[in-house]
C-alpha cells in the first residue's frame, strides 16, 4: 500500500488530480491468485484497466489476456509483437482470449489472420464466424446465476442449458472446432454459490456433449468476478478458491485446462486517486467539498460499475457527513452523497480514495472541458 507521505510527495512533483498505480500491487495479487487457484491460468480481462503498462507487467509476471475488443486486443499485440511470427501466433492461440459473444464482421475479419480463441452463443454468431475468422477457435459462452454480483451479465450474454449442446453441435457441422466452455458470475461476486451452479452446469454440459458423440472440447473458462476487497463485507478470496478448487478437482479431469478472467481482483486495490479541494460551500445546511476530480473522470466507475469510493483526507479533525462534488457544472458530477470528512479542511487541502484501479480511470473523458487525471506508475 502506497504511504500516504508518498502520495503526498507524488502530488508535490505531478500536481493534481493524480491517479496512481501501484505495480508491486499487482504483482502481489497475480500471486495471490496463482497461490490459490494453482490450476487456473489467469487470463487478466484487459478492460478492467487497459493501461499499456498494466498490461505489460501483467504480461511479465505470466498472465494471458481476456480481450473485448480491436484496440484491448492491439494493446497486448503491441506488447508481443517483437516475439518471431511463429512464436507470437502459437502465443496469441495459447494466450489470449476474444471473449465478447457478439462481434462486428470487420472485428472478424480482422481477427482471422491471428486464429485466436473466441466466444459464441448464437447461431447467428455462428455463421458470422464461419463466413469471417473460420481459423477461429470457439468457446460456448453459458448463462449462468449472476445473483448477488454488483454488474449483472447473464441478460446480456449467454447460451440457456437446453440449448447449448445444439450450438456446439450446429458449429461443429458448419467445420468450426469448439475448444471448450466459458461462463461469467457477474462482477465482484460476493454470492460464491454462483461459481459452484457454474461448475457443475459445465460439467453437464460437458457430459451431455460427449454423450452426443462430440468430445474434442479440452477446457473450460470460469470468466471473472472474482470480488476485490473493498471493504470487510468481502470474505477472503482463499475462501471461494477452495470452492472452486473442490468443484474443479471433483468435476474436471487433469487434461482439461482451466482459464479465468480476472480484472478487477488484479487491479483494483492497485489504484489511488488523490484529488484537490477546490472549493467549499454549506448547501441546505450540509457541508459540502468540490475536489479537482470526478464521475467524468477517476470516479466513473460510480456510474459505470455501480461502484462506492470513500475519501479520506491526509488532515485529521473532527469530522462530519458532508458531500463530495467533481468540478464540472454537471448535476451528475457527485462523488458522494455521505462522506465522513473533517470540517475544517480548506482549499487546496488533498483527499485521496484507495481501491480504485478498476473500471475507473478506464471511462475517462474531457466533458466540459476539464482534463483527465495524470496517471503516474510506482513500482515498476
Amino acid at each position: 500500500m502506497i504511504s500516504p507521505e508518498t502520495l503526498q510527495q507524488l502530488v508535490e512533483n505531478h500536481g493534481s488530480p493524480l491517479f496512481i498505480i501501484d505495480h508491486d500491487e499487482l504483482r502481489s495479487n497475480y500471486a495471490l491468485f496463482k497461490k490459490h487457484l494453482p490450476r487456473v491460468q489467469a487470463y487478466y480481462a484487459v478492460k478492467a484497466n487497459p493501461d499499456p503498462a498494466i498490461v505489460k507487467t501483467m504480461f511479465d509476471i505470466g498472465a494471458s489476456f481476456d480481450v473485448a475488443s480491436m484496440p484491448e486486443f492491439m494493446v497486448v499485440h503491441e506488447i508481443i509483437k517483437d516475439m518471431p511470427v511463429d512464436t507470437r501466433q502459437e502465443w496469441i492461440w495459447d494466450k489470449i482470449i476474444y471473449a465478447n459473444p457478439i462481434k462486428a464482421n470487420e472485428t472478424l475479419i480482422e481477427l482471422d489472420k491471428y486464429k485466436p480463441l473466441v466466444t459464441f452463443d448464437n447461431r447467428e454468431e455462428i455463421a458470422k464466424i464461419k463466413q469471417y475468422a473460420p481459423h477461429s477457435g470457439l468457446v460456448l459462452r453459458m448463462r449462468v446465476s449472476n445473483t448477488g454480483a454488483m454488474v449483472e451479465l447473464s441478460s446480456k450474454f449467454g447460451a440457456g442449458p437446453g440449448e447449448a449442446v445444439d450450438l456446439i453441435l450446429e458449429a461443429v457441422k458448419e467445420g468450426l472446432t469448439v475448444e471448450g466452455l466459458s461462463f461469467h458470475v457477474g462482477s465482484q461476486t460476493t454470492n460464491f454459490d454462483n461459481f459452484v451452479q457454474a461448475i457443475n452446469l459445465a460439467a453437464h454440459i460437458f457430459r451431455e456433449a460427449r454423450e452426443r458423440g462430440y468430445d474434442k472440447m479440452n477446457l473450460l473458462d470460469i470468466g471473472g468476478g472474482f470480488p476485490a476487497p473493498y471493504d470487510d463485507s468481502v470474505r477472503p478470496f482463499s475462501e471461494l478458491a477452495r470452492k472452486i478448487n473442490a468443484e474443479l478437482e471433483r468435476l474436471f479431469p487433469p487434461e482439461i485446462e482451466i482459464l479465468a478472467e480476472p480484472g478487477r481482483f488484479m487491479v483494483a486495490t492497485a489504484g489511488t486517486a488523490v484529488s484537490k479541494i477546490i472549493g467549499k460551500a454549506v448547501r441546505d445546511g450540509k457541508l459540502c467539498y468540490y475536489v479537482n476530480d470526478g464521475v467524468y473522470h477517476t470516479f466513473s466507475g460510480i456510474i459505470f460499475d455501480h461502484c462506492t469510493y470513500h475519501m479520506e483526507s491526509f488532515k485529521k479533525g473532527p469530522t462530519q457527513i458532508c458531500t463530495v462534488f467533481g468540478p464540472t457544472c454537471d448535476a451528475l458530477d457527485v462523488i458522494s452523497l455521505s462522506e465522513e470528512l473533517p470540517y475544517n479542511l480548506e482549499r487546496d487541502d488533498l483527499l485521496f480514495s484507495r481501491n480504485i484501479g478498476a473500471y475507473s480511470g478506464a471511462s475517462s473523458t474531457v466533458f466540459n472541458g476539464f482534463p483527465p487525471a495524470t496517471v503516474i506508475h510506482v513500482n515498476q
